[in-house]
């Protein structure tokens, strides 16, 4: 394997600019927390955009993007709007040799009535609050690092498109068309989701899909003729049962909930089942698609009910193939350039960094601060990794600039 090479002076100049930026990230950061951003929380979420919008003012032209029409299914199978928060999009020098999309979110999963609200220092350097890993701290990390891009030599080399949503931690089924288009007009992506404690990366992610399948069936009285229901809660445990069993090495399947039924004297007509399904390859993908639909129609034929699917596979599974090596080479051999070991390990969770991916990017997504325990109320951020961080995405914009980058 070959060395990495030495900072060369502008480089090393470009990484001494971070020295002593811990404390305007955090402060930052306890600003950003403050401000309850539940992807429900459409107020929240604008205030954040608001927040932001001012913060990345200086590095591009700002935009707030409204997202796309998304929808979800109710417990009574009808077909409901969604509504999601805008997205920040900045566009800095689009006609550049090189064009770096850096995307991260600014959506939380704590609602404003969850009891986890407030920052809390646990130590030192161990800040635990909502959001301040996923990615409050990686957005920190994002804008510190293109800062110090944006005073530097290697500006003038380099493009770059920020995109940070609010509907993230629900799919983003509102910005994925947004991030696929800014995707394919740039030719690398750095997503500044949380490391791992020990400053492991993700690799491979497994994709992600969620459904919902109403069963309409036939009310009657469950004691004098209950012949003649059909019974929608019967049939919606069954294709749970039958889901369930495609679970495989490479497919993992969890019926979640069902909604229905009702007093017990009656033959209950209405039932909606929801599931995930986590696919490690594409190959996976379709073949769980394909049986879903297999089994819709033998479960609607088998009760003689009416089943409507709702929902399907936003996060494609993201294998670490040779593309995607290829930029994680590139940042394994930055992090050795400033002394940072990188390593990075196959995840079941999934990001955006999978719909970049789907689309040919090369993207490493686990490029904020150290932290872990995310999604509950013991969240927490190494503050003493916001530095370091900086510092390695500093060094990759800085190389690709000086190197191009050929999707």
């Amino acid at each position: 394997m070959a060395q990495p090479s030495a900072l060369s002076a502008d480089e090393a100049r470009l990484l001494a600019g971070l020295d002593g930026t811990r404390a305007g990230m955090v402060a930052q950061i306890l600003e950003w927390t403050a401000i309850n951003s539940g992807s429900r929380n459409l107020d929240g979420c604008a205030a954040m955009a608001d927040r932001l919008a001012e913060a990345f003012a200086p590095l591009g032209m700002v935009t707030l993007c409204d997202p796309a029409p998304a929808s979800a299914m109710a417990a009574d199978g009808r077909e409901i709007p969604l509504a999601h928060g805008r997205i920040l999009h900045v566009v800095q020098r689009p006609d550049a040799p090189v064009r770096v999309l850096l995307t991260g979110h600014m959506d939380t999963v704590f609602g404003p009535d969850h009891p986890f609200q407030a920052c809390r220092w646990l130590d030192a350097d161990t800040l635990n609050g909502p959001g301040t890993a996923d990615m409050k701290g990686g957005i920190a990390v994002m804008l510190a690092a293109l800062s110090a891009i944006a005073a530097s030599p290697f500006a003038a080399r380099i493009g770059w498109d920020v995109m940070i949503n609010a509907d993230e931690e629900v799919s983003s089924l509102g910005s994925a068309p947004l991030l696929a288009d800014a995707a394919r007009r740039c030719h690398l992506g750095l997503t500044y989701e949380p490391a791992l404690p020990d400053g492991t990366l993700a690799g491979a992610r497994r994709g992600s899909g969620n459904f919902s399948a109403h069963v309409a069936g036939r009310a009657a009285h469950a004691g004098r003729e209950p012949e003649k229901g059909r019974n929608a809660l019967l049939a919606a445990a069954d294709l749970a049962l039958r889901l369930k069993a495609l679970t495989a090495d490479d497919l993992s399947v969890n019926p979640a909930k069902i909604d229905g039924g009702g007093p017990g004297n009656i033959v209950p007509d209405n039932a909606v089942l929801r599931w995930n399904m986590r696919p490690a390859t594409l190959a996976a993908q379709d073949r769980a698609q394909a049986a879903i639909t297999a089994l819709v129609a033998e479960i609607a034929a088998a009760h003689q009910v009416h089943i409507h699917l709702h929902g399907g596979f936003a996060r494609p599974p993201k294998p670490l193939d040779a593309n995607q090596r290829r930029l994680f080479d590139l940042v394994r051999d930055c992090g050795a350039a400033i002394g940072l070991p990188i390593g990075w390990r196959d995840t079941g969770g999934v990001c955006d960094g999978n719909n970049l991916a789907a689309t040919g990017l090369a993207v490493v997504d686990t490029l904020g601060p150290r932290g872990g325990a995310i999604h509950s109320a013991d969240e927490f951020l190494c503050a003493d990794s916001l530095e370091e961080r900086a510092r390695l995405s500093a060094l990759i914009l800085a190389r690709v600039a000086q190197s191009g980058w050929v999707r």
